[in-house]
């Protein structure tokens, strides 16, 4: 269904933080926006008081009429609600459009211009910093992103008059497929969700389908280097990207004093001096492909630059907790051998002469199956390692598969332990390293206010 033909939306399990992000929107599209979730939270009385209709109690016969109309209300719902839900039964039985949160999202990108950043990795800081440069400038944007920016303190930004929406492209479920692109970057395509795709050529194959979804008078942004073939239809300008070579690049680049600074070399317009507000060098690449993005938008140089500069990051990805003259801890969502590579040569910029710990929750037994000498390769960079039990997140255990398959292949000289959970905050209390970043995609970020405190006290 394209919006042109929708009046309503009605959305089984409006409570999430995607879902109530897309509903947001309808509603300050000005269509009737309605729902059903399990419980009350803040984020259903927020969306009630914007205007939208809730209910908590399975009951069709409770839905407004404004939302029986199948040809002009469209059903939205998330996985997390069961096959058998009484509502959500009745919208198939009568022959309602119902979709997936991605279908909706790729609905937007056909309605309006989507700038999409897909990727293994990278994608949900650069989407967010695209979508702070676009926000901040003439131009604005509508945004779906997948973390908490910490300008905004949401993962979404909603806008009544621009034309440009900026979206994560999630590959996990091949739900970027839904997608149709005006410009997309393409970040990265080391082999991951193999538990989904099944070979790596499965995989790099999603990433050469999504890159022909790209509107015929659109753009391809892509890494340099990337094993991916793109297979963009006739129109599409397509362009390359890294920190050093490619379309995209950075010269002049000024690491010190706890800043980085660098020149943008653009086919679209060269901007010399770009500061970033998170000084960590991946993010050297992670701006330069945003810059792309929001130039091909329209945004101006002297906007470009000042967001660039006041963009303040996204939770848990590189996310500094403490930093003193003597002590840093920051948290990193990486979760797959080439992130952790790439958050470690960072940290090391900046602490050349420290000492390194991190703690790492490997996510998934199949992930930790497929990967674990990458990962041993990647965790060596630093001084010392304490390995957490597996975070099983979807999955059943696997014999014979446990972070102790890391920790036997972690490089000679490299201080490691292995430890449960529960023990973290006594490890972090012995430890004498000066700086501690905790890596993973589980829930041991939960710790982080604990050890934070646990390390201001030996400042």
């Amino acid at each position: 269904m394209e919006l042109k033909d929708i009046k309503a939306v009605y959305f089984v399990g409006i409570g999430g933080i995607g879902m109530s992000a897309i509903a947001r929107y309808f509603l300050q599209k000005g269509y009737a926006v309605g729902g059903y979730d399990k419980v009350a939270s803040d984020l259903t009385e927020r969306l009630e008081a914007e205007g939208a209709w809730i209910h908590y109690v399975e009951d069709v016969a409770a839905i407004p009429d404004v939302f029986k109309d199948k040809t002009n209300c469209l059903v939205v719902y998330t996985p997390a609600i069961p096959e058998e839900h009484k509502e959500l039964v009745y919208f198939r039985q009568t022959g309602f459009e119902i979709e997936k949160r991605a279908q909706v999202l790729g609905t937007l990108t056909r309605s309006h211009k989507g700038l999409c950043v897909a990727g293994t990795h990278g994608k949900t800081t650069t989407s967010s910093m695209a979508a702070h440069i676009l926000h901040q400038s003439h131009v604005d944007c509508n945004a779906f992103l997948g973390g908490i920016t910490k300008n905004y303190g949401t993962n979404y930004i909603l806008s009544s008059q621009s034309d440009y929406v900026v979206i994560e492209a999630d590959e996990f479920d091949r739900s970027f497929h839904w997608l149709t692109p005006y410009a997309s970057v393409i970040t990265a395509t080391d082999a991951d969700h193999l538990d989904i795709y099944g070979t790596k050529e499965a995989y790099l194959e999603s990433f050469s389908k999504y890159s022909s979804l790209i509107r015929p008078d659109g753009y391809l942004i892509w890494h340099e280097g990337l094993e991916m073939q793109p297979r963009v239809q006739d129109g599409v300008t397509v362009y390359t990207y890294s920190r050093d070579k490619g379309d995209f690049r950075a010269e002049n680049v000024r690491i010190g004093n706890g800043e980085i600074r660098f020149d943008l070399i653009s086919p679209l317009g060269n901007i010399p001096n770009i500061q970033l507000g998170v000084p960590v060098s991946i993010n050297i690449e992670n701006g330069i492909a945003a810059m792309a993005l929001a130039q091909i938008a329209g945004a101006t140089e002297d906007e470009i630059r000042t967001a660039m500069a006041s963009f303040s990051g996204v939770d848990r990805r590189f996310d500094f907790k403490l930093r003193t003259e003597n002590r840093a801890f920051l948290t990193d969502y990486a979760h797959h051998p080439e992130e952790i590579r790439q958050s470690v040569i960072s940290i090391r910029e900046l602490y050349q002469d420290k000492k390194i710990m991190a703690i790492f929750q490997p996510h998934l037994y199949t992930r930790t199956r497929d990967f674990y000498q990458d990962f041993a390769k990647s965790l060596s960079l630093l001084d010392e390692v304490v390995l957490v039990d597996i975070y099983p997140a979807r999955e059943l255990p696997i014999p014979g598969v446990t972070s102790k398959l890391i920790y036997d292949n972690l490089d000679p000289g490299v201080e490691k332990q292995l430890c449960h959970k529960e023990d973290i905050l006594k490890v972090v209390e012995q430890s004498d390293a000066d700086v501690i970043i905790v890596l993973g995609a589980g829930d041991i970020e939960s710790y982080a206010a604990q050890i934070t405190e646990i390390l201001k006290k030996k400042c």
